[in-house]
């Protein structure tokens, strides 16, 4: 779940050293693993557990993500360009896309997520307008998505908080269907949980499903990134690495005495204009 507000403090590639404290926690988190059952029962019934998240939480749990275009400057585009095709895959209830509409980019945007309800949520926006977004369910772990979009026919692809509350046997499989999406010469822009993120540190036995990968409370589950294993992945996939690196910042709240370290994840994978795509072997470990 985002919390992230775009600030940061420190970029770097080196992973967070651990205290001893920190390794204890981790060792404490294997001492009870989720089952397979339950692990194999969340992951068929993700979809009812998003679903039931925004039944909750509406549009009032994540904030707009005003930072984005700061971040990604890709996202401008060129005053002089054919209108830039964006797809975000994980929209949730547009706190990526509505901020972007408001700036009046010269883009349109195919906006896809696993839950009806936030698709739902997401067209009832005074901003949706399908003379600029089209936004739709699909599972991106499967192939429907084109059924919506045609091959090479996207220019940017964000990944913004969302590969993270997916299995991560389905990575490869999903940066390879992104990068048939995306015309040669087109970016991935990622953000996402780091390794050894406050929030990992956090859970307790009987959350972690396996290597770094966890279940919450309501169902949904999260993926903390070390960035070695995100570049072989989309490396593995086809793309070309532009940056890669954690984000390490705080996260302060004065009035309520909040100040935590927080890890993130961001990345830029481009798709090359020259590529051997049909025969490239899949190997990520």
């Amino acid at each position: 779940m985002d919390m992230d507000d775009g600030s940061q403090s420190d970029w770097t590639t080196e992973t967070k050293p651990l205290s001893n404290e920190e390794e204890e926690k981790l060792k404490q988190q294997n001492s009870r693993l989720v089952t397979e059952y339950v692990a194999n029962k969340i992951n068929v019934e993700s979809k009812k557990h998003w679903d039931l998240f925004y039944k909750r939480n509406e549009t009032r749990f994540f904030k707009d993500r005003h930072w984005t275009i700061r971040e990604f400057k890709e996202l401008i585009g060129s005053e002089i360009s054919e209108k830039t095709i964006l797809l975000e895959v994980g929209c949730g209830v547009g706190n990526f896309i509505f901020p972007l509409i408001a700036e009046q980019l010269n883009m349109f945007i195919y906006a896809c997520d696993l839950s009806p309800r936030a698709i739902e949520l997401l067209k009832l926006n005074p901003l949706y307008s399908e003379d600029t977004v089209v936004a739709f369910q699909t599972d991106i772990t499967t192939e429907h998505i084109y059924e919506d979009i045609q091959r090479e026919s996207v220019d940017i692809i964000t990944l913004i908080f969302v590969l993270s509350a997916i299995d991560p046997s389905n990575y490869i499989k999903i940066a390879r269907t992104l990068y048939f999406l995306l015309r040669p010469g087109g970016f991935i822009l990622f953000r996402d949980y780091g390794l050894y993120d406050m929030a990992q540190l956090r859970f307790k036995p009987g959350h972690k499903i396996s290597d770094n990968f966890y279940m919450r409370q309501d169902g949904t589950r999260s993926y903390f990134f070390a960035v070695d294993f995100l570049g072989e992945l989309f490396k593995n996939a086809g793309f070309s690495i532009v940056t890669n690196c954690y984000i390490h910042r705080r996260t302060v709240n004065v009035k309520e005495g909040i100040d935590v370290p927080r890890i993130f994840v961001q990345a830029k994978f481009q798709k090359p204009y020259v590529a051997d795509d049909a025969d490239r072997p899949i190997n990520v470990k």
